[in-house]
């Protein structure tokens, strides 16, 4: 694997990004992942620091699942769109629908790992209120809630690793959990370099515009003096969130194409290595 071989992966991943059928499917998820989000930062609104925390990070991981069954739907879209063939969005549905279901059992050992760290960080939520000692256990024990948060954003981490190396595999290879897993562990020890470098260049653009698009929305509610009210806070998120999710649309689609490009040409690269 070249620079040159990676500049033209990424230039034909993002050459098919703009496709309108790929950019409605990808925006009426992110916007039902939207709507997700903005229930859970409802139920927030003058909750405890904890409940906030579970209610900021269970629906990014609900969200994951979702997204991974979307992205079998759209690698076997770029796949047809890359061998030329024609393109049935409705026979591609069909054909993924028992993909699209088992996949999403990806993410169920994430979410209930989380939910197993929230869990223990109540301990120590609970040890800090006891009356007089309290805040001494809660300074002699804090390396506990910040180990526990630092697996969390680890977890994070693996939700789009997961996105990344996954989706591809199982869209082109079948939902085979144990073929599925040599295949990834055999691709990471072989050349663990290669493939956290391709992950990042996917990566980097989605981000990218999480971020910009993220920024304009909180300067967009320091603006809002009218917004005291839950309700209105409510309504705020929820009527950012679409333009946010159709403006992300592109950065997921990309990804997902990328994503495909690399497995194959990792795969190809495993073949000449034989």
């Amino acid at each position: 694997m070249n620079l040159n071989e990676v500049q033209f992966i990424f230039n034909r991943a993002a050459s098919l990004t703009f496709v309108k059928k790929k950019l409605l499917l990808a925006f009426i998820v992110l916007a039902l992942c939207g709507l997700l989000v903005v229930f859970f930062r409802g139920l927030a609104i003058n909750a405890s620091q904890w409940i906030i925390m579970s209610l900021t990070f269970l629906p990014f991981f609900l969200c994951a699942g979702v997204l991974l069954s979307t992205g079998i739907v759209l690698t076997r879209i770029y796949h047809d769109e890359i061998k030329k063939k024609p393109i049935s969005y409705r026979e591609i549905l069909g054909n993924s629908f028992e993909l699209v279901v088992g996949v999403s059992y990806f993410s169920i050992p994430i979410i209930l790992s989380y939910l197993l760290l929230w869990m223990l960080l109540g301990i120590f939520v609970l040890l800090k209120q006891i009356p007089v000692i309290g805040e001494f256990f809660g300074v002699i024990f804090v390396f506990g809630p910040f180990l526990l948060n630092l697996v969390t954003l680890v977890l994070c981490v693996l939700n789009l690793a997961m996105l990344f190396f996954v989706t591809p595999v199982v869209a082109l290879k079948g939902l085979n959990r144990i073929r599925v897993t040599q295949i990834l562990v055999k691709r990471l020890k072989s050349d663990i370099f290669s493939n956290i470098f391709l992950a990042l260049v996917a990566t980097f653009p989605l981000l990218f515009f999480i971020s910009l698009l993220t920024l304009a929305a909180f300067l967009t509610g320091t603006v809002c003096y009218g917004c005291e009210n839950p309700l209105h806070n409510v309504l705020q998120w929820f009527f950012i969130m679409i333009p946010f999710t159709a403006l992300l649309s592109p950065a997921v689609v990309f990804f997902f194409n990328f994503a495909a490009e690399a497995h194959v040409l990792l795969r190809e690269k495993e073949r000449v290595e034989k």
